[in-house]
């Protein structure tokens, strides 16, 4: 039996840990988890992979859970992804490898569980549920929040809603605390809800919930996102809610899409009619990568690319510290020439004064 799938699944839990080292190199250890971004081993404290317990069965080591998805596996489903391994015996064969154990992997059976599993509680299903029990934002701790973020001009905000009592688990397995939540639809280009995500907030609503991740997403982010406006020949993406609605209280008539993460921006999917994209970029390493993979995609198939950056880390900084004046000037020369009158000239005409 000693080389049967079972035994395999208990050497990894051994060295649960050591497999989280190798192949979730940009998560850490936090108590007796591995925290890290998701299973592609991004940056981020959305996973917990468990480091002790049983070999195997309930809070079994190497049993991990995506808090923003809702997806959950074992040490053999990061391995997989790790390498883009679809075939068990493929993956087995780099588990026994990490192991320093050849083993001749085309006895082992197929496990009978899927690779990942979708949890009910990611699922879009959920989400949907989630935003039709909220609220509009109006009146509400979200829009003052929005208010202290210096976003006062709220208009095609039916993607955002307001929640008083959202759970949040700090752990999978620790008790729900219950938050009051800004929730934003995540849609494809379709229109169609894929998933939402939560900002919980502290209850005067003048900052964010005091917890160690007030920012999650669930259900399907790959490729779409939160959007303000209807997108046709010109929009803007970038990464954050906030600085998304940063921008329109500059652009009001601008469509625009947060994609929610560096990573997902890169990967965001075009409207058929898009022409040209700007990129509200954040200033830094990540944001740069972001720009230039979306960059890289969407001239590709023809889609005219511009980035809009910062003065300071993003553009809710800007609207916060530098003010409306100035950051309308600072986007005012990094449109096109054809832009401007289309979307700045008008509402410096609205201005007071």
């Amino acid at each position: 039996m000693g080389n049967s799938v079972d035994d395999l699944a208990r050497q990894l839990a051994r060295n649960a840990e050591a497999v989280c080292r190798c192949y979730l190199s940009n998560g850490r250890r936090s108590g007796r988890y591995w925290v890290v971004g998701d299973v592609m081993n991004t940056p981020g404290r959305s996973m917990y992979v468990r480091l002790t317990g049983p070999e195997a069965g309930k809070g079994a080591a190497g049993k991990w859970t995506d808090a923003s998805t809702g997806e959950h596996g074992d040490l053999l489903d990061i391995i997989g992804r790790h390498h883009g391994l679809s075939h068990f015996p493929d993956i087995a064969a780099e588990a026994w490898r990490f192991l320093g154990t050849p083993r001749e992997c085309t006895q082992l059976e197929p496990r009978a569980h899927s690779a990942l599993a979708q949890t009910s509680a990611g699922s879009p299903e959920s989400a949907r549920r989630l935003f039709a029990m909220s609220k509009p934002i109006a009146g509400t701790i979200a829009e003052t929040y929005l208010h202290g973020r210096g976003i006062t001009a709220l208009h095609e905000i039916g993607s955002l809603r307001f929640h008083p009592c959202c759970y949040y688990r700090p752990h999978p397995e620790s008790s729900p605390e219950a938050w009051p939540a800004m929730i934003a639809a995540i849609t494809d280009l379709d229109g169609t809800m894929t998933g939402v995500h939560r900002t919980w907030l502290d209850p005067s609503g003048h900052d964010k919930a005091s917890v160690d991740t007030p920012r999650r997403a669930m259900g399907h982010l790959l490729g779409n996102g939160v959007r303000f406006g209807t997108s046709s020949d010109v929009m803007a993406a970038g990464e954050g809610i906030e600085t998304m609605l940063s921008l329109r209280c500059v652009l009001p008539s601008l469509p625009v899409v947060a994609a929610l993460s560096a990573n997902h921006l890169a990967a965001l999917l075009f409207p058929a009619t898009l022409r040209r994209l700007y990129v509200a970029r954040d200033n830094d390493a990540a944001g740069d990568a972001a720009f230039t993979a979306l960059a890289e995609r969407a001239q590709a198939v023809g889609i005219e690319t511009l980035s809009l950056s910062p003065a300071l880390q993003d553009f809710n900084d800007d609207l916060r510290h530098l003010g409306l004046t100035e950051l309308r000037a600072a986007l005012r020369v990094q449109l096109t020439p054809d832009d401007v009158p289309r979307f700045i000239a008008a509402v410096e005409n609205t201005d007071p004064g």
